[in-house]
């Protein structure tokens, strides 16, 4: 695999420029704040091969879907995340050169995104065609203090000349998504202006009419004269031509602020003067201001989320790195935003939302962040449950089936054995219930929020069996698992298992809340109809389900009729077929054993305490060398497998793929953007996977245990009002308490005090 940049353990560094894998290091450079982000894109101009990408949360469009043939129930189109308004632009020009470094001769160059401070620096020395050169530095931040705000520094030196140096910092609005189904233009200009030091211009999404303004002003120093020349006011940009005169060796540094503002947060008349107050804020502060708090509130950030390794500095890097951009994609404040497959780094996947979120990303921010983060992600499906009723609706079923892509909870992803049949995801949603009630010790969400969900999607799964008389038992026909490269297959175990589990932790929910709130429990079954009869019909369902079996070897087979493929080991397949994705037809991989991602494995881990080691131990043996690990989803559940059946290797290989996922660029394509939901996945394999975390019946767990490669690793994990700090290494497990009262837990099957 081709490595683009450093091994270091808070910055991720690439030493010169790679035009032919530009768009590999934009993805990677990525910044954001969870408002809003964009890829490493440069500031001024670059004709080389780019990706110009800038994305605001929660703008979409509903772009038309396109198919060869329109099957009945297909949605009618892909919500698309937004390329918004190119705000970090300023065209250089020295004398009456622009500045470009693909024509310009570049003589150094290092792109550096500082995690431990969250910003974009870039230095680079070139020379002109007329033989000109400078040395420039560019310095950005999307603030995480006031989340919308971005600043820039853009710093230029003349090295052998004195001259003229023009700033043209402008608002483009006139921007494309790659992915766009019509090549259309997902935006109209609604309103353009220019003002002394600056500007603004609101751009308005066709069909779902957000208006997102974008407001600018600047100021530099250095040099011997300053001057505005000019400007430009048209509908879809916004520019000032300012010059500076300039001699050998003295540096000019150019500040440019940016504020971003939506109707999701203002009313559309106000946009204009929210934004210029914005502004007025940052220029007042001025740009080291900004950056010095900037530093102090990712410092804060990282005193709880960090994750310190000693003696490997890849693996740190790796995690810091996902920690980092998950971080820069969901904070959590906005309970209407989600965490996207992308994130702000690209626009495949279109959507917002996907089961990623539940599954790998919930467990992560439970930990890391206040509850409340995780509670609203939780609240964020509620919220969207009467058009997953709908969903289901259109497929002449009960209950709701959860979007497999969404942004406003309708279905808006457009291939029909994904869309329609890998329904295991409404599975998910329910185990997220789970999963935060039992870390959290927060039963009221059941009878507040939680049963009302737990109903529905059950009603999905008693509508959604298939009654088999001559086998008396219920089975789920036509579906897709996780494994992707099966597809419209009979008994999934996986989906069999987890709609069991979910209308057994339904029914386990029903009878908490009537015990514990009998009038709210009267009143849910009347709103919802619900009866004794229907919750016998789902225990019936559960008690009487069916899981494909093979006989001769007592494992649970990934679908009815597994065991009748082929089963060679990835290990022996001549590597030039790897990834099997870009060099095999669709009808090979259909008719093939290999597994894109854990399946049968998924539901060990989510079950977790449903299954004996031993179990486990034979289901991983027999599944992992089947599976090509195609899915970024896919290294940190048999990571954490791995760990927990003593397989300390294999979990250690599977961290290390996880981790470095993006940076090393194992799936090759990272340049479409980052695998931001899988990146918790990092941190699940450290502490679900190698210090063994697992919460039971309040209790926290923790085994833990050292790969061999490292010296010492610690982490932080916030459970329930305490902060804990644990370090692990080869001589012992230490846990100090850095907020909470005294803690009993278990460490190795023996009870501690901490």
């Amino acid at each position: 695999m081709k490595r683009l940049i450093e091994v270091d353990q808070w910055k991720i560094i690439e030493k010169e420029l790679h035009p032919d894998d530009n768009r590999l290091a934009e993805s990677v450079m990525s910044l954001g704040n969870g408002h809003m982000g964009m890829r490493g894109n440069f500031e001024e101009t670059y004709t080389g091969d780019t990706h110009l990408g800038i994305y605001v949360g929660g703008v979409y469009y509903p772009d038309k879907t396109r198919v060869g043939w329109w099957k009945n129930g297909y949605p009618e189109y892909f919500a698309k995340v937004l390329n918004a308004t190119n705000f970090i632009g300023i065209r250089v020009f020295v004398g009456n050169e622009e500045l470009d470094l693909h024509t310009w001769k570049v003589d150094e160059f290092e792109r550096t995104l500082n995690m431990q401070h969250g910003y974009l620096v870039r230095t680079f020395r070139a020379t002109s065609e007329s033989g000109k050169q400078i040395l420039a530095k560019a310095t950005r931040f999307f603030s995480i203090v006031d989340h919308q705000i971005v600043a820039v520094n853009y710093e230029v030196t003349p090295l052998n000349f004195d001259g003229e140096i023009t700033f043209i910092p402008f608002l483009n609005g006139e921007v494309r998504n790659e992915d766009a189904n019509y090549d259309e233009d997902f935006w109209e200009p609604i309103h353009h202006q220019v003002f002394s030091n600056g500007g603004s211009l609101t751009m308005r999404t066709r069909k779902t009419e957000f208006d997102v303004t974008t407001t600018m002003s600047y100021a530099a120093t250095g040099g011997l004269h300053h001057e505005v020349s000019e400007s430009h006011d048209e509908e879809e940009y916004v520019d000032h031509v300012y010059k500076v005169q300039v001699k050998k060796n003295e540096k000019v540094s150019f500040n440019k602020y940016i504020a971003v503002t939506t109707s999701r947060d203002y009313g559309r008349e106000d946009l204009v003067s929210e934004g210029e107050k914005l502004i007025a804020t940052a220029e007042q502060k001025g740009f080291e201001q900004l950056f010095t708090e900037q530093k102090s509130a990712w410092e804060k950030r990282w005193n709880q989320a960090d994750v310190e390794v000693v003696g490997d500095a890849e693996a740190q890097q790796g995690i810091r790195f996902n920690i980092f951009q998950l971080y820069n994609t969901y904070t959590g404040e906005d309970p209407r935003l989600n965490i996207g497959p992308k994130g702000f780094t690209g626009e495949k996947y279109g959507g917002s939302t996907y089961w990623d979120t539940e599954a790998y990303c919930l467990p992560f921010y439970l930990s890391t962040a206040d509850s409340s983060i995780s509670k609203n992600l939780l609240l964020y499906r509620y919220q969207q449950l009467e058009k997953a009723k709908e969903n289901a609706a259109k497929l002449g079923l009960e209950g709701a089936l959860y979007p497999m892509v969404t942004m406003n909870g309708e279905e808006s992803h457009n291939e029909w054995e994904i869309t329609f049949e890998e329904i295991h995801r409404n599975g998910a949603i329910a185990h997220a219930i789970w999963n935060y009630v039992n870390y959290t010790g927060d039963q009221e969400y059941l009878h507040e929020y939680g049963l009302e969900v737990l109903v529905e999607i059950s009603r999905f799964w008693a509508s959604r069996v298939h009654w088999n008389p001559r086998k008396e038992v219920y089975m789920m026909l036509g579906v897709t698992g996780p494994n992707e490269y099966e597809n419209n297959v009979n008994n999934n175990y996986y989906t069999n298992r987890i709609a069991a589990w979910t209308l057994e932790y339904t029914l386990e929910t029903a009878a908490w809340v009537k015990e514990n709130h009998a009038k709210v429990y009267a009143q849910l079954s009347s709103r919802l109809g619900f009866s004794d009869e229907e919750l016998a019909k789902w225990k019936d369902i559960h008690n009487r389900m069916y899981y494909p079996i093979d006989e001769k070897t007592g494992l649970y087979m990934q679908q009815d009729g597994f065991m009748d493929k082929e089963l060679l080991p990835v290990a022996e397949l001549d590597p030039k077929h790897l990834p099997i994705n870009q060099n095999w037809s669709w009808d090979r991989i259909l008719r093939s054993c290999y597994i894109k991602q854990a399946d049968v494995l998924q539901g060990m881990y989510f079950l977790n305490d449903r299954y004996t080691v031993e179990e486990k131990r034979s289901h991983f043996a027999f599944y992992e060398p089947l599976t090509v690990h195609e899915s970024s989803l896919s290294p940190c559940v048999h990571s954490i497998l791995a760990a927990e059946i003593g397989e300390e290797e294999k979990a250690y290989e599977m961290y290390l793929r996880t981790a470095r996922l993006d940076l090393d660029n194992y799936n090759n394509d990272t340049e479409d953007g980052l695998h931001i939901t899988s990146m918790a996945g990092s941190w699940l394999s450290i502490v679900h996977g190698f210090a063994g975390l697992r919460v039971r019946e309040g209790e926290l767990y923790l085994s833990p245990f050292v790969p061999k490669a490292w010296k010492e690793y610690s982490f932080k994990i916030n459970f329930r009002g305490h902060l804990l700090k644990v370090k692990v290494n080869h001589e012992g497990t230490t846990i100090a308490q850095e907020n909470g009262d005294n803690l009993v837990l278990n460490l190795h099957g023996k009870k501690v005090t901490v």
